[in-house]
This record gives structure tokens, sequence and C-alpha cells, in this order.
């Protein structure tokens, strides 16, 4: 594969995976539930459902920037899902629900994702002025170029390791809307459509990152 056509892959994933999420969402965002129920009830029941009754909903500011935070013990959901009874948000607000209940459960993946954070923060922030340091001083210093490469290589376990958490989290909310009766058989097809888009950014992104780890190990042996 020619690098022109590498780095355009690297360009164009990311951006079509935006696109599908986005237009999957608005497409149906329009759709209402039959029980009439909003997202953020639907957060509610299922988080109490699963013994979850100190974790708060609440709404935050943005477009699908919705998600768990385990250390204020928290769902927060975007304007365009709080408080919405369409069939896109309350998916998104049971795949938030999903992520609740890995960290109850102690879900390993989810474990060891957790571990793994404040390593990969200082990597993903560094990473890059260390290879940059390595190239340009590479006669002198050819180790640092190797470090920034590893320190790239703990952001790509990350994204690796994230990938089943996110995949998971959306099975859970499925079975969760269809056994629990929160969404009509025909709507959770709907749901799960927009749960693939979503997850398909994940994986969009782990693609993108492995490429650049291959870029980037190619540009030191050219070096």
């Amino acid at each position: 594969m020619s690098p022109i056509v590498f780095f355009i892959i690297m360009l164009i994933l990311p951006l079509i995976a935006q696109i599908m999420v986005s237009s999957t969402f608005n497409k149906y965002k329009d759709v209402r539930n039959s029980r009439g129920l909003t997202a953020d009830q639907v957060a509610r029941q299922i988080l109490d459902s699963n013994g979850l009754y100190h974790i708060r909903v609440e709404r935050i500011g943005g477009n699908l920037t919705d998600h768990y935070d385990p250390t204020a013990n928290v769902i927060r959901l975007s304007d365009s899902v709080y408080g919405s009874t369409s069939v896109a948000a309350i998916g998104v607000a049971a795949h938030e629900c999903g992520h609740a209940c890995q960290h109850a459960e102690d879900y390993a993946p989810i474990r060891l994702r957790t571990a793994i954070v404040p390593v990969t923060n200082i990597c993903s922030k560094l990473w890059y002025i260390t290879f940059l340091l390595g190239v340009f001083l590479f006669e002198a210093f050819p180790a640092l170029a190797y470090l920034g490469i590893i320190m790239f290589a703990a952001v790509v376990i990350f994204q690796a390791v994230t990938l089943p958490t996110e995949l998971d989290a959306s099975g859970r909310a499925l079975r969760t809307l269809e056994a629990d009766g929160i969404l009509d058989y025909r709507e959770v097809p709907m749901a799960k459509k927009v749960l693939k888009a979503a997850a398909f950014t994940y994986v969009a992104a782990l693609i993108t990152s492995i490429m650049q780890l291959l870029r980037l190990l190619a540009a030191v042996r050219n070096n």
C-alpha cells in the first residue's frame, strides 16, 4: 500500500465513522418510543433494577457527549438525549447504564481499562513530543524515538481494551431494552443500529491508531 493511500485511509476512516453515528442518530432521534418514556427515565429504571440507586442521572451540555463517570457515580446525558423520548436517545442512555453495570460487577476489561488510565493519560500527552525529539536527535539519542513509539503503543493498547467494553455495554443495553419491555420489538432494531454506528467509531479509531503505529515504526526504520 502506498504512503498516500495509507494516509488517506487514516484521514477518511474516522470521518466516515463520525458521519455514520451522526446520521444514524439523527435518523431515529424523531422516532418516539411507544411507551413514551424519556431517556433519563429509562436510565433511572435500568439503574434501579440493577440495585444501583446511588448512581445519579444528570444532564450535560452538548450533542452526544453522554458518558458514565465512575468517580462521581453519575451518568451524564447530553442535551440531545436527556428528556428525549426517541428510540435513539433511549439506546444511548441504556448503553451508559451498561457501563455502570460493568463497574458494579467488576467486569474484567473495564477493570483493566481503569487500571491503565493514568499511564495512558501521560503517554497520550507526551508520545508525540518524545517521538519528534527522537527523530531530530536520532544519531545521538535513538532510544527517544523508540520510547515515543512505545508510549503511543500504550495508547493503542488502551483503545484495544476499550473496544470490548463498548461492545459489551451495547449488548447489555439491547438485552435490557428487549427483556424489560422498555422498547417495542419493532424499536429494538432501531436502537441497535444507533449503537452499532457508535461502536464503529471505536473500531475506526483503533484501526487508525494501529496504522499510525505502523507508520511510526516505518519512519524510524527509514531514518
